[in-house]
Parts: C-alpha cells; structure tokens; sequence
C-alpha cells in the first residue's frame, strides 16, 4: 500500500465554499505550511495529516478581508482591535491610519505599523495621502505626510495601497499639493497599486478627472445614480453601511456587477463592535437585504483581495493562505472558530488572545494634548457691534448623514458680545491642541446635535483638535477641561458635572483598553449624547466629523469656519443690524 502523502492539518467533514461556482460541498481540507494543499470532494483521506479537526458539517468560508477601514475608528489600539475582529471571522485588514498621522505625522505612521505587529490577524496599511486633509491654511495638525514620506511607506511590505484621496476637488484642477507629486512618481514605475479614493458627490468631467489620475476606488456615501456613474467609469466601488440597501443591490444584480465592488467597514466605533460585529455585520445586512450568503462572502473576501492585489487569500484553493472561518450558521455568519495560516486565532468558548504589549506606543503619544485649563471667559463671544442683533453661519447636522448644511440665524448682541446661551443654537469651538499657535474657531450648531450640556472630544477628525459644543459656557468649560485632564478623550457635561466619558490617552484617539472596557465607556457616552438630545443614527461619527473640510458642506476647524465646496474660510457673521 502506497504511502500517504502528508499534511499539517485537517479539517474533516465541512461544507466548503467554492467562490467560483457559489456553492458549498462536503469536503476534506487538507493544510501543509499554512496553506490550503488540497479540498478534497470525494473525501478520499489520500493524505495523513498530522492533526485532524472534525468540521462537524460547519460551513467553512475563506477569512473575511476589510481593504477599507481605519484601526483609529475603534478608538483603540491595534492589538486589541485586532482580537475582537477574529472573533468577527476577519483574518485580514487594510487600515489606513490617516488619523495618527494627523496626530504624529510619518512618526505617527510607523507608531501604529509597529503597534500591530503580533496582532492575531493580518494588519496592512495605506499610505495617508492627504495629511492634513486639505492644507494647513484650513487646519492645523500635528504631523504632515509629505510627498518623501509617502516615498518612504511605499517601500514597507506592510504597505498595500495608496490611502484614500481625500483633497477631490483640488487634486483635479491645477496644484501643487504632495499627493499629486507621490502619483506622478508612482504611476511611472507601477502602473498596479491601488489607489484609494474619496470623492463624495463627484459626478461629471469632474469625476472623470479623478479618474483619469489613477485613483478608482471609492468608499463613500452615495445615492444610487452617484454609484452608477462610478461604475461606469470602470470605478471600484467599496460599499459601506450607510451605503448598503436594497436599492443598491438591484443595481448590483441588474448589471451584473459583483466583480467590482466589495464590503467595507470604513469606520466602526467600539460599541458598535462589540455590540454587532465588523464586517461580518454587513454580511449579514447582505443576506438580510436579500444577497444570496455565498454572494456576500465572495464579497467580503475575494474581490476585495483581488482589489488589494492579496492574491494569495480571499478563497480555499489550494496555494492560497489557510485563513478561513468556521460557522455554525451561513445566514447569520456564527462563528465557531477562526484560522489564521492554519492556526486557530480564535474559537467559540476558549479564552480571547490577550495582547501581549498594551503600552504599545512611545511616551510623546501619552501626552499630546498641549492645552492648559479654560475659563468660561474663553467662551464669550465678541461681536462686531456694540448693541443690537448679528446674522451668523450655523452648520445644521442632520440624521442619516455625516453631510451638514449652511444655515443663518439672527442673534442678539449686548456690550459687544453674542448673547447666545439661550438661543437653541450651540455654540462650537476647535481649540488647536498641539501647542502651535494657540489657535481657536468658533461657529454654531444646530439641527439633530445636542440640545443641552455640551460635549467635547480629541476625536475630532482628521485634524483631531479638540472640538467641544455646549449650550451654556460652564458646560462647555467643564467638557472642554475634562478632555485635557484625561489627555484626550470624550466627555458628555450638563450642568457642570460630567455625565459620561471615554479616555482616549494615546495621541489623544485611542485607549490600550480592552474592546470591551472601551466599548462599555463608549456606550455610555453615546446614551448620555442622546440624553442631551442628539438625535442621529451615529452621533460619535456625527460629532466627530463636524470638523471634517473635505465633507460636505459648513465644518469648522481652528482656523474657523469652512466652506468644503468652495474650500474656502468663511466669516462667522453674515453681517450686521
């Protein structure tokens, strides 16, 4: 009798996705150094492995892969991030860390590659390619990625795409920003890197321009003929929560179009996590929605491996890398165990990986906020008329959409300051943190935000300044000096007290915490802001986003308020009675 061939490892007795023909089949899979060696149909045993793992009839479905998201949304570290999301059946990520990078610069960068090295899953990285996200003449941040640094990133294998392009409107017309050096040195020796993108309401000649730069991938929030006309262009589409609906899958299946889109998360805070899960959430919206189950795998693990030129995962052929997952339930994606290079990093009931190093990061980065305690003081606002009323700008927040809008309200003035407690209007402030110029913007809120209190954060994108907005100025001062004591966080106050917070200590965006520690934390700040009466379906993001220029239409920064469209400064007084 003829010898066995040998194995590493079995799994017997599963139901195997095919990817290519959509169809799961009773198998044996046979591993040998931490890749699929064979998928045995017959089921044969022609190889004697040297461990055997009884699949009980599970489904086995290659390891999810999330080309699109940013490890800084979770507001925690990537050892830990990384261990919740094998639980989620996530084996490999692209994350692209531009929010460190506003924080600490190129530093930033390798700060957050060496944090996650020894995670249990796969960790690549993007280059950022728009820090800050439109010019230091709208915003201040502590660190710039310039077109050396980018250099630099592009020759660390841990390195798998461009970030996304988030300066849209000025990359297409004549410029001289640094990604638009990084390009034209890029696309003359490697025509293949993925370029990510962020272009959110770019249609036309416009979109057209972007495209022809190479850059076509895109994640953000679009209707259905925004999408349309993105995979006309011959775009990579990445479709996120707020993307995903039946409509978009009609679309979808209509055009036969599942070669070029797949899932990501872009942005999960930690609650949510922990609550729902990762991508294997939108999985399960998928199928929900009416996407057969092997549909959605297929796009939460094969197409965006092809995206990110991954092309030694994303399917359980023989060859590739042995991550897969086990689940005791296809349409509601269960995990029973996830693998990672044939190594089980995670199963149902066992102990979690720990991280081994929680202080994964160096001493700078525990003590980044350079802001001494405020008075209330700093919160009266001059006007510029001694009596009477001001028309000033408001951005106007809105469910469904981290989009804000323009509005003009009328306010009374005494003794040359704004009477504006009392109002309806919330006043907002961006107070630089990195102790540069000492900077301060102010604007008002208004619409689906708080109603009373105040809240204020670090995690304030991407310039991650510390943004606070309160209807009363104690309320704001308490906020605002609560975030200072605890170097970075998010704070909810109402009548001076606190009511809720979440230590962000590290660069002022993160917590070494476990996920659960941080989500609990996180939970509770998101109660009390709805407590406050923010009314929203993501009110951290909505929050967090209000100092966002490069998101549609009114943000406002250090410097003040800014037009996104026109990317302009804009005064906070229309003008005056």
């Amino acid at each position: 009798m003829a010898e066995k061939r040998k194995a590493d490892l079995c799994v017997r007795h599963a139901s195997v996705l095919n990817s290519y023909f959509k169809t799961f089949d009773r198998a044996d899979v046979y591993i040998r150094d931490g890749k699929i060696l064979y998928v045995d149909r017959a089921e044969e045993q022609c190889y004697e492995a040297a461990e055997e793992i009884d699949g009980g009839g599970a489904y086995m479905v290659p390891g999810l892969i999330d080309i699109h998201m940013h490890i800084e949304s979770s507001m925690m570290t990537p050892a830990a991030f990384c261990e919740r999301l094998a639980q989620c059946g996530v084996t490999t990520i692209v994350s692209e860390p531009h929010e460190m990078a506003n924080v600490g610069g190129l530093n930033g960068v390798t700060e957050m590659i060496e944090a996650g090295r020894g995670a249990p899953i796969d960790v690549r990285y993007g280059i950022p390619s728009c820090v800050p996200s439109t010019s230091s003449r709208l915003e201040t941040t502590g660190g710039e990625i310039g077109c050396a640094d980018m250099e630099a990133l592009y020759g660390d294998p841990a390195v798998a795409c461009v970030g996304e392009v988030m300066n849209y409107r000025q990359i297409i017309r004549e410029n001289d920003l640094e990604i638009t050096k990084f390009l034209k040195k890029l696309r003359a020796g490697d025509t293949i890197f993925p370029i990510e993108g962020h272009c959110p309401a770019l249609m036309g000649a416009d979109l057209a321009e972007f495209l022809f730069l190479g850059i076509n991938g895109d994640h953000t929030e679009h209707s259905v003929e925004e999408l349309r006309a993105r995979f006309e262009g011959g775009m990579f589409v990445e479709i996120q929560q707020k993307t995903l609906s039946t409509e978009v899958l009609t679309l979808i299946r209509e055009n036969n179009l599942y070669e070029y889109f797949c899932f990501v998360t872009d942005d999960v805070m930690a609650d949510k996590l922990v609550e729902e899960g990762h991508l294997d959430a939108l999985v399960r919206q998928a199928v929900a929605l009416g996407l057969a189950p092997a549909q959605a795998i297929y796009n939460a693990t094969f197409t965006p491996a092809r995206r990110m030129n991954l092309l030694d995962r994303g399917a359980l052929d023989p060859g590739k890398r042995a991550d897969f997952v086990l689940l005791s339930d296809l349409a509601r994606f269960e995990v029973q165990a996830t693998f990672r290079g044939g190594k089980c990093i995670y199963k149902k009931g066992s102990a979690s990986h720990k991280p081994a190093n929680t202080k994964a990061f160096s001493a700078p980065y525990y003590s980044s906020i350079h802001l001494t305690p405020q008075t209330e003081q700093r919160f009266a606002m001059q006007a510029p008329v001694w009596q009477g009323t001001v028309r000033v700008r408001a951005i106007e927040v809105r469910d469904g959409s981290t989009r804000t809008e323009e509005r003009i309200f009328e306010l009374p003035v005494q003794n040359g300051l704004v009477q504006w407690e009392g109002s309806g209007l919330l006043l907002a402030v961006v107070l630089e943190r990195y102790g540069k110029n000492g900077g301060i913007g102010y604007g008002f809120m208004t619409g689906d935000c708080h109603k009373r209190g105040a809240v204020a954060t670090s995690y304030a994108h991407d310039c991650h300044n510390l943004l606070a907005a309160g209807a009363t100025a104690r309320d704001l001062t308490a906020a605002v000096n609560r975030v200072i004591a605890l170097q970075g966080g998010f704070v909810c106050a109402e009548e001076g007290e606190i009511l809720a917070e979440l230590k962000l200590g590290v660069g002022g965006i993160l917590s070494d915490r476990p996920a659960e520690e941080v989500g609990a934390a996180l939970g509770r700040v998101r109660a009390a802001m709805t407590a406050l009466g923010y009314r929203h379906y993501n009110p951290i993001m909505s929050f967090g986003t209000i100092t966002l220029p490069v998101s549609p239409a009114l943000k406002l920064t250090d410097k003040g308020l800014i037009d996104v469209k026109a990317a302009q400064i804009v005064p906070l007084f229309v003008d005056s009675v």
